[in-house]
């Protein structure tokens, strides 16, 4: 991996703004959150909260796909981060006694994040030279996420005790304007060259042409399928700031240490989930399923442990499958999807796995007004478990006929040779 930074110009600047992102995303997260709890003492709203980091993005991505698909990208994520970096000087407007804007605000960054996770994926394909290069480099985007999730919400929680919510608000800022910076330094193409005369952008038209797309390849839809079993489980991450707060008795620190945890195992799981897949889609069908159990299980643990940090390493077990799970069919998709429908089709996955998170975000906030939060994250768990178990069942046959074409392409490859 560090080969590939030092020899792809391109994939490092693109890398590095990623980092800068994800760690102001963090810091602001943790403080989002405990000045909601702080101000309302209220569980559903900290759930809204997780929420406003992922619902706005269901909506735009319909149009951020196609635009993805239809304009240049590196523009594209320059122009989103400025815009991302306004939005984010909003939540200073937030007070104790008036936290709406935190809810505006990171939905308006979440919104335009709608553009930005598929204009990365779509053109990380065309930024690697050879195909283990996007093997190292989906594997090294994927674990970006979880370590600095560990790194961010770790750092944030301490930075928020230390120098307050609002200087964690001007960091995630910040970390905005420096990703402009260097995404502007990307000077190869993030996509395959279009024709001069490219028809006008028609959303409702081109959201169908890969909607049809998808429909004809199982395996596509296989892969889109994966994250949604992570999602179902989803109302589980959204409790972790009230399971350190209202369990185990902690503050931002507490809340910082359980996603650290979730960032650890979010890191580490795509780095070694890639060495099995080695660009076989069908070893990707298998881990992904087999990851959506294991998250499930580890979850049930860190529910009913006695102390934070027995729950903060079965959240890192956990997240272990779920990173993998969640790399693993972004980098199957990468190879299995051509590059004028790439976008739209990472946007709808996008759209789709944001949309199941939300809900039971939202879902998880009023279960947990009602029953405590442990019972909560029992019930989110174990339909995660459920849901994981019908996906391998579901997804074998597909599983067992791309291993049979597989066999027979490296098969022919040997005779060829």
């Amino acid at each position: 991996m560090i080969k590939l930074l030092r020899e792809n110009r391109d994939l490092r600047w693109l890398f590095f703004a990623q980092v800068i992102s994800f760690m102001g995303d963090w810091f602001s997260f943790v403080a989002v959150t405990g000045m909601i709890k702080d101000a309302t003492d209220s569980e559903f709203l900290v759930s809204l909260a997780f929420v406003s980091f992922s619902l706005p993005s269901f909506f735009v991505s319909p149009i951020a796909g196609v635009t993805v698909d239809r304009f240049d990208r590196r523009r594209l994520l320059v122009i989103v981060s400025l815009l991302q970096m306004f939005a984010a000087l909003g939540l200073l407007t937030a007070t104790d006694s008036s936290v709406w804007p935190l809810f505006v605000f990171q939905g308006v960054i979440s919104g335009f994040a709608a553009f930005v996770k598929p204009a990365i994926d779509a053109g990380v394909p065309n930024l690697a030279r050879n195909p283990e290069e996007l093997r190292v480099a989906n594997a090294l985007f994927g674990s970006t996420w979880g370590v600095m999730l560990a790194v961010g919400a770790a750092l944030g929680g301490a930075f928020s005790q230390a120098f307050g919510r609002q200087a964690a608000f001007i960091a995630n800022a910040a970390s905005f304007l420096i990703a402009m910076g260097l995404f502007t330094l990307i000077r190869r193409p993030m996509q395959q060259p279009q024709r001069a005369n490219r028809p006008a952008m028609r959303p409702l038209a081109d959201i169908s042409e890969a909607v049809s797309y998808a429909r004809k390849d199982h395996v596509v839809l296989a892969l889109i399928a994966s994250k949604s079993t992570f999602a179902i489980g989803a109302g589980t991450v959204s409790q972790l700031p009230v399971l350190a707060t209202s369990v185990f008795g902690w503050g931002d620190g507490g809340t910082g240490m359980l996603l650290a945890a979730r960032g650890v195992g979010a890191g580490l799981g795509p780095l070694i989930a890639s060495r099995f897949a080695k660009g076989s889609v069908a070893k990707v069908l298998q881990v992904c399923g087999l990851a959506g159990i294991g998250f499930s299980a580890s979850y049930l643990a860190a529910a009913w442990a006695p102390v934070i940090w027995v729950a903060a390493i079965f959240i890192a077990i956990g997240h272990l499958g779920g990173g993998s799970q969640w790399t693993l069919s972004t980098y199957g998709l990468q190879m299995r999807t051509p590059d004028h429908i790439r976008g739209r089709v990472m946007a709808g996955d996008f759209a789709i796995v944001t949309l199941i998170m939300s809900i039971a975000g939202l879902g998880a906030g009023l279960l947990s007004e009602a029953v405590g939060v442990r019972w909560t994250i029992t019930a989110f768990a174990s339909a995660a478990g459920l849901a994981g178990i019908v996906y391998v069942v579901l997804t074998r046959p597909i599983m067992l006929k791309l291993r049979a074409e597989e066999a027979a392409d490296i098969a022919a490859g040997s005779v060829s040779v």
